[in-house]
């Protein structure tokens, strides 16, 4: 049973919609029904939410199986912390014009080492 995971999916399901609520205010304060339009700030927009789509399931799918193989709620905690907190300083890092680079950076460096650990901790786990 998962029990830690969830809480995690869910602060990042928030903070998902928060950026699909961003695309669609900047689509109105554009005019612009379908793509970019050629707006560099509806681009932005758009690849900062993308970009949580691209990257927050398959950190979470592998804190769910890290879970599952009976991983310690510290460890989980652990885990689930910098996947999200890798999502929200690039989201906002990203976000910003202009950019805050370091938090951009360090929201990506979070966010692969979260990825990293849980695939190698499930080989550990699994074999």
């Amino acid at each position: 049973m998962l029990a830690i995971t969830p809480i995690y999916a869910a602060l990042i399901a928030i903070l998902y919609v928060a950026l699909s609520v961003k695309v669609i205010l900047q689509r109105r304060s554009d005019k612009i029904s379908v793509g970019d339009g050629g707006s560099k700030l509806m681009i932005k927009a758009i690849r900062t939410h993308s970009n949580c789509a691209e990257y927050a399931p398959i950190g979470l799918l592998l804190i769910a199986m890290v879970e599952l193989q009976g991983a310690g709620s510290l460890t989980l905690h652990v885990l689930g912390l910098m996947l999200l907190a890798g999502r929200l300083l690039h989201a906002y890092g990203f976000g910003r014009t202009p950019q805050i680079v370091i938090l951009r950076q360090l929201g990506m460096g979070l966010t692969f080492t979260a990825i990293l650990v849980t695939a190698i901790a499930n080989l550990v786990l699994a074999l």
